[in-house]
């Protein structure tokens, strides 16, 4: 049997064990003491409970995010409204409303009704048009209409789903992410998020299922360099000795840009990136929410630094994309603003208001949390195959034609394995 050794334990890396368990013999190295990567939960000792690391929703329409999630048998660990609906609340002008799409491809939502982007005008909808038709260096700016549907809706979009500034985004990767989701219609928007935290449904079932298949998974294992030998790779040198490869084993590197190129050097690599800043406050009890925020179990902000804030029993915690527009500012009077921001949005919905005193709160920088997803970083990702026949890349960062997101991350391991010969749910040829 052919033994793939996977180099990174985080969800690319994972979704390729995954996908490679009943084919192949899997050994997993993770240099850190858990797998998971930008996607994992932990225990967090100056709020002294168990926080993610970031927020992240899943869209109905993550098809390959949905089977990884049913092969490891965790879809049951997701939360979420069952319905393509999304509470908002403008900071600037004060106003709540919510976003409740059509079912079907029709966009009735867009319609006079109360379904829609207050304010909005039917023909700011040819944005969505221009995305979809959007050129390789076409720029988000570039695409959008005036108005409110841009600012209200579009633009916070743009800037979670890139995690990069409309001025610079590439507005090719947001269209197929449209095309892929809110171009289906409303049912593949459907907001899901793990009802317990990032680990408990994306990694730790994930670790299990390879074990069961007898896959070995090693963290605090590190991989400092690879052997070549006419074209293959022949050898890697970890923190644990060096493992020879035989003829039959095949490697699989899913670990960031800037590793992969450590450990290969000739390897083209985006080479810019994007801060993700996640807020954590822990208050004295958990917080009971009424109406669609109940339902839904997060609110969209617009107007401010927060972006989206998710009512985790007694933590909320809160999203800042694109965040080094912030990197200047001091932890302290970020969190100040974010929590100022967050009580006026939540008080109205909330059975008793948010403390005026800031709880106690911990400010989560992820410095090169993506690639900045600009169409000259696009440019720069590389397909799974590599000059080494029997080595393969993966990770968000590789050319998915996504974002940075967890659906390119599970798609980038599936593109490893089918580089590699192996059965895979997507067929792929990448150079």
């Amino acid at each position: 049997m052919s033994h793939v050794h996977i180099i990174g334990g985080g969800l690319a890396g994972l979704s390729a064990a995954v996908e490679l368990a009943a084919q192949a013999r899997v050994t997993v190295f993770e240099a850190g003491p858990a797998c998971g990567g930008r996607a994992r939960s932990f225990h967090d000792r100056s709020l002294d409970t168990r926080i993610d690391n970031g927020n992240h929703l899943i869209l109905s329409a993550n098809d390959l995010t949905f089977r990884y999630l049913d092969i490891i048998g965790a879809r049951h660990t997701l939360t979420g409204p069952g319905l393509p609906i999304f509470p908002y609340y403008d900071l600037e002008d004060s106003l709540a409303w919510t976003l409740r799409l059509s079912k079907g491809k029709l966009p009735f939502w867009a319609l006079p009704g109360g379904r829609r982007v207050p304010g909005m005008k039917l023909s700011e909808l040819a944005s969505l048009g221009r995305f979809l038709r959007a050129g390789e260096d076409t720029t988000v700016e570039t695409c959008l209409s005036s108005g409110q549907l841009s600012r209200r809706l579009l633009i916070p979009f743009a800037i979670s789903v890139l995690n990069t500034d409309i001025h610079t985004g590439s507005a090719k990767l947001l269209g197929n992410v449209i095309r892929k989701s809110l171009a289906k219609g409303g049912m593949a928007c459907c907001p899901w998020f793990p009802s317990v935290g990032l680990s408990e449904t994306l990694i730790d079932p994930a670790v299990a299922y390879l074990r069961r298949f007898h896959g070995d998974v090693h963290t605090g294992v590190r991989v400092s360099a690879i052997t070549q030998e006419n074209g293959r790779a022949t050898a890697l040198e970890t923190s644990d000795g060096i493992i020879e490869l035989g003829p039959e084993d095949q490697v699989i590197m899913a670990v960031p840009g800037p590793v992969a190129q450590s450990l290969m050097p000739a390897l083209p690599a985006p080479d810019a990136f994007e801060s993700i800043a996640n807020a954590h406050f822990r208050l004295p009890q958990a917080v009971q929410s009424r109406g669609v925020v109940a339902q839904a179990g997060f609110v969209g902000l617009v107007g401010g630094i927060s972006e989206w804030v998710f009512l985790k029993g007694d933590v909320l915690s809160v999203t800042v994309s694109a965040a080094n527009r912030y990197a200047d500012r001091k932890n302290s009077e970020l969190l100040a603003t974010i929590w100022s921001e967050i009580r006026r949005a939540l008080d109205p919905v909330l059975s008793q208001p948010l403390p005026v005193a800031m709880p106690p709160a911990r400010l989560i920088w992820e410095k090169r949390a993506t690639f900045a997803a600009t169409p000259e970083q696009n440019r720069l990702r590389p397909g799974a195959r590599t000059d080494l026949v029997n080595l393969a890349l993966a990770g968000d960062w590789t050319d998915t034609g996504l974002p940075s997101t967890i659906e390119g991350s599970i798609q980038s391991g599936l593109q490893a394995v089918s580089a590699l010969g192996f059965r895979s749910a997507i067929e792929h040829t990448g150079s």
